[in-house]
């Protein structure tokens, strides 16, 4: 799509480029990033921009209709967080880049989650893509950069001191979306902390720092909490079920509220139809569906190609759903006349007292696998992995 973009790309490109583009990058964060980086960033029209927020807009409405009691519903018992609040603070919505039964390039959503996303590496990544291929900067996204992190600013650290705010994960070393972490610390003031080095005292919680013990205002929550059940002889001293004195960025009953248990309530051209399992019809024929537990992260669990005897297999069918298949379009040209398949999640941010969150930045992800993500890559093809887009005119 938008061939002049794409064909002066691919002219400039180079193995040396790329690797000055991974540099930049690390010397931006202060470590190299643990998923793929793709070399090319996706170049999509503005009429595809358009689609892409008509069906966003449509979807937030239909969120924002439905009741509360419904949406608690979603939230597993044993899974349950103290202090909920209105409205969560990041909603983030993939589509992936489709071809209709017209011919025709459309969105087509693929999930939706009310939990951050790379906010901070995803405006690295444009700025550095950027300085790297200068003439993609007139057409990159119009948000000044401090507009970009003072928006950020208030929704993570707010009028608190950033001392008193963290990003909080479980072995934040480990995690292959380090390199966010570091550049949320230089961007924000704020500190990366593991869950297991949280200390408790009556209501509050608090950290290290220097040898001193800061207390902790507000959490910036990148764990995913039903995961924390999987990690053996896990040890902490707080429990997420525990009321304490912070603010929760965003609340973590809104992972489970805001995710694929919505998928079937939801109507949009470019929704894809789905049902839970245990509601699916005789009327359909489930080789046209995708089988998707409602809580993975990261592609865990989902089968592309579910038999009768799998579904019929599972004990907790209102886990999962049926997402009937979307046609993921090879539209994206490499330097050796192949093509790419996509995906844009676009990354909004919601302040506290807003009507409507605003839309920060976008992340993209290529691919020439059957699933679009960045762990089901071929290691040695090129145009896949984490990728940034950019929308102009056809």
């Amino acid at each position: 799509m938008i061939p002049k973009y794409r064909k002066q790309f691919n002219q400039e490109f180079s193995d040396e480029k790329y690797k000055q583009l991974k540099e930049i990058l690390a010397q931006k964060s202060g470590m190299q990033p643990a998923f793929r980086i793709s070399e090319s960033p996706i170049f999509l029209t503005k009429e595809f921009e358009g689609k892409l927020l008509d069906a966003s807009e449509s979807i937030l409405s239909q969120i924002k209709a439905l009741p509360a009691e419904l949406l608690q519903k979603a939230v597993p018992d044993n899974c349950r967080v103290p202090n909920d609040t209105d409205q969560p603070h990041f909603f983030t919505i993939d589509f992936g880049v489709c071809k209709n039964e017209n011919g025709e390039i459309e969105p087509q959503l693929i999930e939706l989650q009310a939990f951050p996303s790379l906010y901070a590496f995803q405006k690295a990544y444009e700025d550095t893509f950027c300085e790297v291929y200068p003439f993609l900067s007139d057409i990159r996204n119009t948000m000044p950069h401090e507009t970009f992190k003072q928006h950020l600013k208030e929704v993570i650290v707010g009028d608190e001191n950033p001392e008193h705010v963290i990003l909080l994960e479980i072995f934040p070393e480990k995690q292959k979306t380090a390199i966010d972490f570091a550049l949320t610390e230089k961007l924000l003031g704020i500190k990366t902390v593991c869950l297991t080095k949280i200390k408790k005292e009556g209501k509050r919680l608090f950290y290290e720092n220097k040898g001193k013990q800061i207390e902790i205002k507000r959490i910036y929550n990148r764990v995913i909490f039903d995961e924390l059940d999987r990690i053996p002889d896990l040890v902490t001293e707080f429990d997420f079920r525990e009321e304490v004195e912070v603010k929760w960025i965003t609340h973590p009953n809104w992972f489970f509220k805001i995710s694929k248990f919505l998928l079937p309530l939801l109507q949009h051209q470019f929704v894809p139809k789905s049902y839970f399992l245990h509601e699916f019809p005789e009327s359909e024929n489930l080789e046209d569906f995708v089988l998707k537990p409602l809580f993975s992260f990261a592609g865990g669990g989902v089968n592309l190609n579910p038999t009768k005897e799998i579904t019929d297999a599972i004990k907790d069918k209102e886990n999962y759903i049926l997402q009937r298949k979307v046609n993921y379009e090879p539209i994206f040209e490499d330097i050796n006349g192949d093509f790419a398949k996509a995906e844009i999640r676009l990354l909004y941010v919601w302040k506290e007292n807003d009507d409507h969150p605003i839309l920060l930045e976008n992340l993209g992800r290529m691919t020439k696998a059957a699933m679009v993500n960045v762990d089901f890559n071929k290691k040695d093809a090129i145009w896949i992995g984490s990728s940034n887009a950019f929308f102009a005119e056809g």
